[in-house]
């Protein structure tokens, strides 16, 4: 047996994909940390052990442009090219890569943090180390830090260290949230155990053990969905614990939720009413998945009407989409449905100051257990957000280190600082605007050998009948007139409504602007003109509703144009009622855009649009907000640049590109759904970096095959210019080029 002392800047306790963001994140930024996991495999609930679906502010489509950035975002789209086929083992492989490939983070898996050393009175704790035992291996491991984040789920570390915290429901008076209930209590939502099913080609029997619960002889075939095809998440409801202890009778669930699946095998295989004969179970999980346990409490509480107002927090430093999703009390036997559903009209802003402890100086926090009531868990514990939170520590807890002072010193006096890193880095922060210094494109001339200059979409791939209203999203800052290509069977009058979208997250109309209607004749493929004007200072997102009609049909196409969104407006389920419980009032759920990812309407919009022009890579905005935000080439066959130039000559020593990777594609890690392609299209494939140099352009660096977002090019040596070139060469199946922000630094 060893007794060990490692010594770092940060101590990560929990590998979950919070656990995993934040290290990267603060070992990118300089600082020496020590990842800890309990498992002997990274990801957490998005683990080969567990295999839950990595959800976030897309909502699986609800939300437009909301899809993470930063190291999450990383992780997608790596996956997406590694793991299209949704293989939980290539995931915990791209999960892992992404924390070896950081020469500052020591990995200890199997190792067990049971024990905290920490010091203080109950109101000002710090944590002296943390000790954890590395199973099989017979190591006892003290880590020791300046500071600790707890990402472990169920708030271990936190709670040995004293940090004050929550289980369960607070009453509704509390904070004055609607869905709380009157009187609080120690409920939670309960934790899943998984299957995996699979078609062996060849009649499998079935012979259920003892312990197989007879579930015919409950009210779960009658209340939940249940299908012989479906596997994995689809049987998300097989849910169970929330009111019992979800840690203590952690043993007791499990048996219980084994119980259920071994049963629901045995109903769809034995049972007569599933054509299943073939079927066999190819892997059930051993290890529940919680939802819910402690939630600690911070300099702020994230709460419901937070959530629904869209604050924006002064601090925020990550955002959210998922629904407020709470599930009934009784799990999978609950008369209920499986789930209850309040959506926001755009993603939602999480503070830094939820993000440390109250009363632990020294200790962040990250992933289901910050600092939020109940109902706001509801949405922020899904992992693609817990993981763009988990950068957000990381990032914080960096600036700790270097600063030389506690989380809470950050949030009081260097908030712009921990902002403006975060974007530095990429990181998922929506409506602030970048403003480096030290960045000296920020005060170079723009040049391109094109962009677009209007919006025009017009290749005709299929007709949408308009039984339903239909809307479209564009940018727009000066315009006359729209048209729009529609079949006409009968005469009739065609109306359009044009509206604001109230702000720049948001993709749902909200105001009325204007209205236009013209009378049309019979004919198919005809461009209808609506005089619509907008006259505004700056470019914004326009809402265009074309109303139903029996007798039109809308031509769409399969050619994207980024920027211009698609919508079908429809007050049906789109889930089975037994399962999802949704409010078809809220503007989200009405707007359906599922259909119509990459399918825009066609389209012609007259007046001037400066949307895709070169100068809008530096004006700070890393995400669609309100427009694109990126700089659009003119369709291209050949190469197209971006030129950035100087009055005087400047040193160069790196340059930071980011470029298009369609945050509005909806990609997810393991098996819900795939897109047609491995790498998204937008992304720019071969490029070159030029310096011009004594009056010639010089090669600074090519890429080839590039399918990232985020690329920041360390060059071998200091380069004297008075401008740099980023030509682009071809992209991964984009007519367009597209670029998002060039930053160049001395």
């Amino acid at each position: 047996m060893r007794y060990e002392t490692v010594e770092s800047d940060i101590t990560v306790i929990g590998g979950g994909l919070a656990g995993v963001c934040a290290a990267v994140a603060a070992a990118r930024l300089g600082s020496k940390v020590a990842l800890i996991q309990n498992r002997p495999v990274l990801g957490g609930n998005s683990s080969s052990e567990v295999r839950v679906w990595v959800c976030g502010a897309t909502a699986h489509g609800v939300h437009r442009n909301a899809r993470e950035t930063g190291i999450m975002g990383e992780l997608f789209v790596e996956n997406q090219y590694r793991n299209p086929e949704g293989n939980p083992y290539y995931w915990d492989l791209v999960v892992l890569e992404k924390v070896k490939a950081e020469p500052n983070i020591r990995l200890f898996l199997n190792t067990d943090v049971h024990e905290v050393e920490a010091e203080g009175d109950e109101d000002n704790r710090r944590i002296r180390s943390v000790t954890g035992w590395m199973m099989a291996s017979e190591r006892k491991i003290t880590f020791r830090s300046e500071q600790y984040i707890d990402c472990t789920g169920d708030g271990l570390v936190g709670f040995l260290a004293g940090a004050k915290y929550r289980i369960g429901r607070e009453a509704r008076h509390e904070y004055n949230e609607a869905w709380a209930p009157e009187v609080g209590d120690d409920i939670t939502l309960g934790s899943t155990i998984l299957f995996y099913s699979r078609d062996e080609g060849r009649p499998v029997k079935y012979v259920p053990p003892s312990f197989a619960k007879d579930i015919a002889q409950t009210s779960i075939p009658i209340r939940r969905v249940i299908r012989s095809g479906d596997s994995g998440c689809h049987y998300w409801w097989i849910e169970w614990g929330g009111e019992h202890d979800t840690v203590h009778d952690n043993e007791k669930i499990r048996d219980e939720l084994w119980s259920v699946i071994y049963g629901i095998w045995d109903y769809i295989k034995n049972s007569g009413q599933f054509d299943a004969g073939n079927m066999t179970l190819e892997w059930v999980g051993a290890v529940p998945g919680k939802r819910e346990y402690r939630r600690f409490t911070g300099d702020y509480v994230l709460n419901q009407n937070d959530i629904l107002a869209q604050r924006e927090f002064h601090d925020r430093v990550a955002f959210g989409g998922w629904s407020i999703d709470l599930h009934p009390p009784g799990g999978m036997y609950a008369e209920e449905s499986g789930s209850k559903h309040l959506h926001t009209n755009g993603i939602y802003h999480i503070p830094f100051r939820s993000l440390y402890s109250v009363n632990v100086s020294n200790m962040l926090m990250a992933g289901r257990n910050i600092s939020a009531s109940h109902v706001a868990f509801g949405t922020t514990r899904v992992m693609a957000t817990c993981a763009v939170i988990g950068e957000a520590a990381g990032t914080g807890a960096a600036l700790c280190v270097k600063r030389g002072v506690s989380p809470r010193v950050i949030a009081e006096r260097h908030m712009e600082e921990l902002q403006q890193t975060l974007l530095r880095q990429d990181a998922a922060v929506v409506g602030i605007a970048g403003n480096d210094s030290n960045d000296m494109a920020r005060n170079a001339k723009l040049e391109a050998s094109s962009w677009t200059r209007g919006i025009a979409v017009e290749k005709s791939d299929e007709r949408q009948l308009l039984e339903h209203d239909f809307g479209i999203v564009f940018p727009v800052n000066h315009m006359t007139e729209v048209e729009l290509l529609l079949d006409i069977a009968k005469p009739t009058t065609v109306e359009v409504e044009l509206w604001s979208t109230e702000r720049g997250e948001n993709y749902v109309p909200h105001i009325r602007l204007a209205h236009a209607s013209e009378a049309v004749e019979p004919g198919k493929k005809q461009w209808v003109s609506f005089q619509l004007g907008l006259d505004a200072e700056s470019v914004r997102n326009a809402f265009l509703i074309v109303k139903s009609n029996p007798h039109v049909a809308l031509h769409l196409s399969h050619k994207p144009m980024t920027g211009v969104l698609s919508f079908f407006h429809t007050g049906a389920a789109r889930a089975a009622a037994a399962l999802e419980e949704h409010d078809f009032n809220q503007l989200t759920v009405q707007w359906n855009a599922r259909k119509h990812i990459r399918k825009p309407a066609c389209l012609r919009v007259h007046g001037e649009c400066n949307a895709y022009a070169p100068g809008i890579i530096i004006d700070g905005y890393k995400r669609p907000f309100g427009g694109p935000h990126m700089w659009v080439s003119e369709e291209s066959g050949g190469e197209e640049w971006l030129m950035l130039s100087w009055e005087q000559t400047k040193t160069v020593s790196e340059i930071a590109i980011t470029f298009n990777d369609d945050v509005d594609e909806d990609l997810i890690n393991l098996h819900h759904h795939r897109t047609p392609f491995d790498t998204i299209p937008e992304l720019v494939k071969d490029y070159r970096l030029e310096a011009l140099v004594d009056g010639q352009w010089s090669l600074l660096l090519r890429v080839t095959d590039n399918r990232f977002r985020h690329r920041v090019h360390r060059l071998q040596q200091e380069t004297k210019t008075s401008a740099i070139r980023l030509v682009m060469e071809s992209t991964n199946g984009c007519p367009r080029y597209e670029v998002v922000e060039v930053r160049v630094y001395e």
